[in-house]
């Protein structure tokens, strides 16, 4: 059995993330797994828990904009995004600013990032006093795990699990700032005539 922790007991799994730990927490569309940024160690974890491919970063959820600031270049217009829809179901591709590991620096010039959606997810980043990688709780190419009794038995190695419900809804909207021409990857909850008009109110 996988040890739960109850929303009151975020200095605990914030110490599982310090050590390299692997914990599946709930966000605003799906049940996610996260490990801390600044750790090799636990980076490779994940990959290994996720099956996921190596070529393939993980998304990062940052505390708030300030964080993102810090490892990203943000642009007029992704921070006419962020300030609109974030913190919320939207996940921003943008330019990196900083060297996030050495193993995965050199090949990618880009990095996905999300900011906090629950006062809890907030609390958590800033006790690990730095960002987390964050992926949805599937299995690479397996449909997303929708209760807690499916991620104990996806992930049955998981150092932790913070408990919660999410919404039977949508991942994020997955959309590229790096451009002059904003692109939506993925289509979730937030529509590209929502972010138009967030842009056009900001030309």
């Amino acid at each position: 059995m996988i040890k739960k922790y109850k929303q009151n007991q975020i200095e605990e799994l914030a110490n599982i993330l310090k050590n390299d730990g692997v914990i599946c927490v709930p966000t605003d569309t799906v049940y996610g797994v996260c490990a801390r940024m600044n750790s090799e160690k636990a980076h490779d974890r994940l990959i290994e828990i996720k099956n996921r491919p190596l070529n393939k970063l993980f998304p990062i959820m940052c505390a708030d904009e300030e964080q993102i600031k810090n490892i990203a270049i943000v642009n007029k217009k992704a921070e006419a995004l962020i300030n609109k829809f974030m913190p919320g179901p939207i996940t921003l591709i943008l330019e990196k600013q900083i060297k996030l590991l050495d193993s995965i620096d050199n090949e990618y010039t880009k990095i996905a990032i999300r900011m906090a959606t629950s006062k809890i997810l907030e609390q958590l980043i800033q006790k690990v006093e730095n960002p987390i990688f964050m992926t949805s709780a599937n299995i690479s190419g397996e449909p997303t795990c929708q209760t807690l009794e499916e991620v104990e038995k996806a992930f049955p190695t998981l150092d932790g699990i913070l408990e919660g419900e999410v919404p039977k809804g949508q991942s994020s909207t997955i959309l590229d700032c790096t451009s002059e021409e904003i692109k939506i990857l993925r289509q979730g909850p937030i529509t590209l005539e929502q972010i138009e008009k967030a842009l056009n109110k900001n030309v």
